[in-house]
């Protein structure tokens, strides 16, 4: 159970993710910004959407970007759980690994729709030159504080409109939750490294 229950908290954060994913898939047959949502307050509301590429909507130009994309998406999976088990193995501070648990579980559910949702859902990237590792993500999650315009400047999708928080999934929250918690308690979380750090600031002051 030292590491078990770690992954158990894994396997579960997929099992949401997915099962909210699949009942937005089947309950709203349609995509994109003009159409209906339904609305949880002021500012909340369940919009069905998918993206093609990561946060944001960005994506890897040409044909095999997706690709490239999902096979990264995979072994960054493979190396999370690696290190959740040595870190388990090592015993470190139980709220670090719960968080690694919700960031790998968070990897994991949206590979799932890279790697499957383009064969089995029909819900392959534009263009793809195969179903396999070329799904669309499903995000559902709309927080319509208001739709903004992105400075030409920014790359990729400046000129674009965009919501000020980026529609999102149970996945991708669960790894913001899971790394926003690392950076506000890390000193609890790493004593040693962080007390090393400052002693080396006093002897550079």
């Amino acid at each position: 159970m030292r590491y078990t229950k770690y992954f158990i908290l894994t396997i579960l954060v997929i099992l949401i993710d997915q099962i909210i994913k699949l009942w937005v898939f089947k309950t709203f047959p349609f995509e994109g910004y003009e159409h209906p949502s339904i609305r949880l307050g002021d500012w909340f509301k369940l919009h069905y959407i998918t993206n093609e590429g990561m946060a944001f909507g960005i994506k890897i130009a040409g044909n095999y970007g997706k690709l490239i994309l999902s096979l990264f998406r995979l072994v960054a999976m493979g190396v999370i759980t690696i290190y959740l088990y040595k870190m388990a193995k090592k015993e470190m501070h139980e709220g670090f690994l719960w968080c690694v648990a919700l960031i790998l579980g968070g990897a994991m559910g949206n590979v799932v729709d890279s790697t499957f949702y383009g064969v089995f859902l029909n819900l392959p990237t534009y263009d793809a030159p195969m179903l396999w590792f070329h799904g669309r993500v499903i995000d559902m999650f709309y927080v319509d504080i208001c739709n903004c315009l992105i400075p030409e400047w920014v790359p990729g999708i400046g000129g674009s409109y965009y919501p000020l928080w980026p529609i999102f999934n149970f996945a991708d929250a669960t790894i913001f939750v899971g790394v926003a918690l690392i950076l506000i308690f890390q000193k609890r979380y790493f004593p040693e490294e962080v007390k090393v750090v400052e002693e080396k600031k006093e002897e550079e002051l």
